[in-house]
């Protein structure tokens, strides 16, 4: 990899989701002309290249990992996916029993680094998942993948209420569900499992309706 690809992906990891070079650095923590123009070259013409430290603080503070990151680096222009609004996810008959949405009436996005497992993507609305997750993101979710506790999930209930969460903890009477904004409290949920046949893995059919998706940014 250049010094041109480096900047290059970390532009491209900016515009992904939403942000300016300036607001990527901000959101890490980190000083807002961190990744400006002129900090890419010294005074005598040299490239400097931003730190591994500042590289990780930016992955983590939006949720992508390093094989992300080469892919934007590299120029993969990953594949598409169909992309989806909470609103749009709460309505009845959106989904289909394998929890994957069903029609055709939406935007799609391209992400790098996707296989061909079968997702979708997410738009977040709220601020209940801060700082992983701002208004606006989106995040990709896989219906058909494990689950098990720790893991960041999206579940919909039989109200129609769709979440971006993290899966505390589940037994055979309750899933907890977590936020990581702790201005948020834990949601408790009665767990009257009915697992249907044609459930995916990692994912059940209650009372509640409760769809565990793993997603990532």
């Amino acid at each position: 990899m250049q010094h041109r690809d480096i900047w290059r992906g970390i532009d491209h990891l900016a515009a992904h989701h939403g942000l300016s070079a300036s607001g990527l650095a901000k959101r890490a923590g980190l000083d807002p002309t961190a990744f400006n123009p002129s900090k890419r070259e010294g005074a005598d013409g040299r490239p400097r290249w931003p730190s591994t430290e500042s590289l990780a603080r930016v992955l983590d503070a939006v949720g992508s990992g390093f094989d992300d990151f080469a892919a934007l680096v590299e120029g993969r222009r990953g594949r598409l996916a169909p992309l989806i609004g909470f609103a749009q996810a709460g309505r009845d008959g959106f989904f289909d029993d394998a929890g994957f949405p069903v029609g055709g009436s939406w935007e799609e996005v391209r992400f790098p680094g996707l296989g061909d497992e079968a997702v979708y993507a997410l738009q977040i609305s709220g601020d209940s998942m801060e700082p992983a997750y701002r208004a606006g993101d989106r995040i990709i979710v896989a219906p058909g993948a494990e689950v098990k506790p720790g893991d960041r999930v999206v579940v919909k209930t039989t109200s129609g209420e769709v979440m971006a969460k993290v899966l505390a903890r589940r037994n055979a009477r309750t899933v907890e569900l977590a936020s990581l904004n702790p201005d948020y409290p834990m949601r408790s949920f009665k767990r009257r499992c009915r697992r249907s046949p044609s459930a995916m893995p990692g994912s059940a059919r209650w009372s509640l309706r409760c769809r565990l998706c793993p997603c990532w940014a």
